[in-house]
């Protein structure tokens, strides 16, 4: 029987996509990255009665699952999903999503779920656990507030002055710690996350400009919850070179963890992407790492969004040797003595 896609949607960062498949017997929606893997699924309905027992035929030939009497609430069926009657939710991090049937929660698929590991999403039909679906009613306690909290993050983000706001506590808060601006620059390629970054010009006090991004923050990383690490982060270099060369370093990082959901932290290492020799900073560099509150760096703490606190990771080029030496040995190695040697 075809296959037939309901539903198709984009998450705002145009990384993941929640697209809702039927073939007049079952319906099933899929989380799926850029190229189309699948990193996540639910069973939402059964459009027949159910079978006393499970079909495993119908899943190892591609096709939605039917789910079995003991697993569904409605074993009688249900009627095809109407796709006006639909509606999505992506979580302010884009890498989680819920699905609305006539504005009740139908499924939510958290960034945690995982076929491969037998973790499916939440489903409002399920009845126990099964490969397939995990019962949405057990696990509303802890998916109310994220369900909750994303309606108003997108909600306070769509509102008309929420980027200019933003903007101006950012700018704000680097004023006082490391000066009074100069020029800025959008370096987002247009839209979502927008990403500018600012240049504080060298003072009487310091031989070097110090740059910033203005706008990571905006939104919580892609899987940073799920570890000891912070949600929210900017990107800050000091530098002796053309601010304009450097900023191409937060053009390319600066989108980074929405566009490849992931998250960016303290010790964390990039390799350039491009030729060695089109890398922004003299030096023969290849890659960068990031650290939080290196010694002799300026105090950024005392920022939040949303309630987190936002850490500025200072990026530090390094060669090719430095790139291999921290993969075998930690960045805590090279972390003091980089702080020294750096205003790049």
């Amino acid at each position: 029987m075809d296959i037939t896609t309901v539903l198709t949607s984009p998450n705002p960062y145009r990384s993941r996509a929640l697209t809702v498949e039927t073939d007049r017997e079952s319906s099933v929606a899929y989380l799926r990255d850029a190229r189309g893997a699948v990193r996540g699924a639910v069973w939402l309905a059964n459009h027949c009665p159910a079978p006393a027992t499970a079909d495993p035929v119908r899943a190892d030939g591609g096709l939605p699952p039917v789910l079995p009497m003991h697993a569904t609430g409605r074993p009688a069926g249900t009627p095809p999903l109407d796709p006006a009657a639909l509606s999505v939710l992506w979580f302010e991090e884009g890498d989680g999503v819920a699905l609305f049937e006539n504005g009740e929660l139908l499924a939510v698929i958290p960034s945690w779920a995982d076929m491969d590991r037998g973790m499916p999403g939440y489903a409002r039909d399920a009845v126990g656990e099964s490969p397939y679906a995990w019962p949405l009613a057990e696990a509303m306690e802890g998916l109310s507030s994220r369900v909750a909290k994303a309606r108003a993050y997108w909600m306070w983000r769509e509102a008309k002055g929420s980027w200019a706001s933003f903007q101006q506590f950012v700018m704000g808060h680097l004023d006082g710690r490391v000066g009074p601006p100069g020029r800025y620059w959008n370096v987002g390629g247009g839209g979502l996350p927008m990403i500018g970054v600012t240049e504080r010009p060298a003072t009487a006090e310091r031989d070097h400009t110090i740059l910033s991004t203005v706008g990571m923050s905006c939104q919580r990383m892609p899987g940073a919850e799920l570890y000891d690490t912070a949600c929210r982060v900017e990107l800050a270099v000091a530098t002796r070179q053309d601010p304009r060369a450097v900023a191409r370093l937060f053009a390319w990082l600066g989108r980074y963890p929405w566009r490849s959901v992931t998250w960016l932290g303290d010790g964390h290492t990039a390799r350039w992407f491009r030729r060695p020799d089109t890398f922004p900073l003299d030096g023969g560099y290849q890659g960068v790492i990031m650290l939080v509150d290196p010694p002799g760096f300026p105090d950024m703490s005392g920022f939040a969004v949303g309630g987190d606190p936002v850490r500025w990771l200072w990026l530090f080029p390094l060669t090719e040797a430095e790139l291999r030496f921290t993969a075998e040995h930690g960045h805590e190695v090279l972390a003091e003595r980089l702080a020294v040697r750096h205003r790049v």
